[in-house]
């Protein structure tokens, strides 16, 4: 729960909390997280039937249309990031998870029974303002319950569950042939969402805040197990509660040197992220495979790319508290250049040539893409922003470098198309990948190690004041004298 160090003797006498409970609460709330990548996955191969109007719905969209059609959920999610930050101080973490069902339920709703380009479009928006409301009551809900040593794996399962429920939408968008049929298929991880969030308790950190220390208290026990001791947990929460309110940041604060520092660096890490293309590649996936004439059909392609987006973001949970984020940004940003620059060259070729022999390099190219991604740039930019700040500036840095986020992944995928159009598929891809490496000479040169550093470390790194060492949960028994990782 909490992000700083101090003697785990001081803390509760070797007792390791429990896991089982916290790993049930992560896939609970982690399931927004795939209900967030159903949506994603869906304007793939909803698109293509949209725009072919190979099904017998009367309903059929332009180019234009249907960039609006995939980009709108980034916009809706633009205006759900702010209405997050508010509503988990408001109505809880968990209050905020439960809230958001209905209406991603009711999202999902309108597109089925959409009859019009503008009903679409309004399922759509509301989608992406529930994706954005969830990018911060989830990984916020779970910060504030998991153990110190399982945080970064839990963390990574937020991203690992994204790509899941985008993986989920390829895969029955292969063997649907309606795009309404589809949206209902996709409708019902939402149920199963709702139902297991219910079962869940609110954060411990939430319920104090409100004065409601006996709930706290069950809470902490629940998440900590029968056995674990949480009295000084509690206490040292509470005074993390305390010092956090008396010196509450505003937007205003976020110009002092040793926030602006932090803050910078989240923006970029948030800006690079989606500027390497990777909601253009997603959202476009059928498209892309399609025009490369690869022998492949563009479904087996879709699944097969999203797959490896699974498998390589699970890899990246087991590494993360290992190999550490900086290196893993490095070498996700490195793997990102070759895939892209060898994806222009095919389709340079394609335009220049023939390119029958070469029909294996697109989804090579665009598999080693993804899984670069995934290790690196797809969960690390959301894990540092809450590693880079404290807690008294955190709510108004996170929605700010969430706002980013989605804005530019709103512009990279709107403008795609009409990008690739003045400058042809290979100088988008170039494009991107000159980016990736602007991208990596940041992440060798800027970009700090978090990993094994605790909230004073990396307060003091950036020039900051450091208070009061506060407890993170016990990680190791045999390392009582050691600072607990966050």
């Amino acid at each position: 729960m909490a992000e700083q160090g101090m003697s785990s003797a001081d803390l509760v006498n070797n007792a390791r909390p429990a896991r089982a409970t916290q790993y049930i609460a992560a896939l609970s709330a982690t399931m927004g997280a795939l209900c967030f990548g159903t949506a994603l996955g869906y304007s793939s191969p909803a698109g293509i039937l949209l725009t072919s109007n190979s099904t017998d719905s009367s309903l059929q969209l332009t180019t234009v249309e249907n960039s609006w059609f995939s980009s709108s959920v980034n916009l809706g999610a633009l205006v759900g990031g702010p209405i997050g930050g508010l509503c988990i101080n408001a109505i809880g973490r968990r209050g905020t998870l439960l809230a958001v069902f209905p209406f991603f339920f009711g999202s999902w709703t309108i597109i089925v029974f959409a009859q019009n380009f503008a009903m679409l479009l309004v399922g759509r928006i509301i989608a992406g303002l529930c994706t954005g409301v969830m990018c911060i009551s989830a990984p916020t809900y779970i910060g504030e319950f998991a153990s110190a040593d399982i945080r970064g794996m839990l963390g990574s399962g937020f991203q690992l569950m994204v790509v899941i429920g985008i993986l989920y939408a390829y895969v029955f968008g292969a063997f649907i042939n309606s795009w309404q049929i589809l949206a209902v298929v996709c409708a019902v991880p939402t149920l199963i969402f709702c139902v297991l969030m219910v079962f869940s308790k609110e954060s411990p950190s939430y319920l104090l805040s409100k004065g409601k220390d006996k709930e706290a208290q069950e809470a902490m026990q629940y998440f900590g197990g029968p056995d674990y001791n949480i009295q000084p947990e509690m206490q040292m929460l509470k005074q993390i509660l305390e010092d956090s309110k008396a010196n509450k940041a505003s937007f205003s604060d976020l110009k002092q040197a040793y926030i602006l520092k932090p803050l910078l660096i989240a923006l970029a890490l948030m800006l690079f992220q989606q500027l390497s293309g990777i909601n253009a590649v997603i959202f476009n996936l059928k498209t892309i495979f399609a025009d490369s004439g690869t022998d492949l059909s563009d479904d087996v392609s879709s699944i097969i790319v999203g797959l490896v987006q699974v498998l390589a973001t699970a890899f990246a949970s087991v590494l993360m508290d290992k190999a550490g984020r900086k290196f893993l940004l490095i070498i996700s940003a490195a793997a990102m250049i070759v895939s892209l620059v060898s994806l222009g060259v095919f389709f340079y070729l394609k335009d220049n040539g023939g390119v029958s022999a070469l029909g294996w390099l697109p989804i090579t190219s665009l598999i080693i893409y993804i899984a670069s991604f995934s290790i690196g740039y797809g969960p690390i930019p959301w894990i540092m922003m809450s590693e880079l700040f404290s807690a008294n500036v955190r709510e108004a840095a996170g929605s700010l470098s969430t706002m980013t986020n989605w804005t530019l992944a709103f512009i990279v995928t709107y403008f795609f198309e009409s990008i690739q159009e003045a400058i042809h598929e290979y100088g988008v891809y170039w494009l991107f990948g000159g980016i990736c490496a602007v991208n990596l000479a940041f992440c060798v040169l800027v970009v700090p190690e978090t990993k094994g550093k605790t909230l004073q470390e990396i307060t003091a790194l950036f020039g900051g004041p450091t208070t009061s060492p506060t407890p993170a949960r016990h990680s190791s028994p045999s390392s009582v004298s050691e600072k607990q990782k966050w």
